[in-house]
């Protein structure tokens, strides 16, 4: 596997293990906040794209990278995080939608080989958020893996009239933090969690 520093994307350094993940007022619009509160990250989706496309800057607002759909209206499938900077495409986000599972795994763009998998935690939850009336209100929780399926983190989700959710990176040595937090703002406005 090829370190996590390969996958470091120009402009920014996330180096805390605990991020706090807010959409705003406007859907599928979000800011990550580090341990401090202080604004890191923040993205939004564009609207009226043929394929899904999120945006991503610094606190300061410049550009540090981009997720792109690989399809159209793709609720299922892969995209892509590229450095804004370089135009190098960084890593992968393929998603396996189910009724029961959420499966999101973040691979290397060039290889393909697994960094992290993004797994929602028990298949009632799940399928109680996507069924039952109301269950979007269901606060959602997954659990990061890294390649050989050894606990990496968490994402937990808020009781909340906005989206919200923990991040916690328990061991960052061999997944990179950048595509977690980005594919918590993804999950989220793709799956509409």
């Amino acid at each position: 596997m090829r370190n996590t520093r390969e996958y470091d994307i120009q402009g920014i350094e996330l180096v805390d293990d605990r991020y706090t993940v807010e959409q705003g007022f406007v859907r599928n619009k979000y800011k990550a906040l580090d341990a401090g509160g202080n604004t890191v990250l923040k993205g939004k989706q564009k609207m009226f794209k043929m394929k899904d496309e999120f945006p991503f800057t610094d606190g300061e607002g410049n550009e540090v990278f981009t997720v792109k759909a690989g399809g159209i209206i793709d609720v299922a499938g892969n995209y892509v995080l590229s450095d804004a900077q370089t135009g190098e495409n960084l890593v992968v986000l393929d998603n396996d939608y189910s009724l029961l599972q959420d499966t999101w795994t973040i691979r290397d763009a060039t290889t393909e080989e697994k960094l992290a998998e993004i797994n929602s935690r028990g298949a009632m939850v799940t399928l109680a958020r996507n069924v039952v009336p109301f269950g979007e209100w269901i606060p959602h929780k997954y659990e990061i893996t890294d390649a050989e399926g050894a606990h990496v983190g968490s994402i937990s989700g808020r009781i909340s009239l906005r989206d919200r959710y923990d991040i916690t990176v328990d061991d960052a040595s061999s997944v990179p933090k950048e595509p977690v937090v980005a594919a918590a703002m993804v999950i989220d406005a793709i799956q509409g969690n």
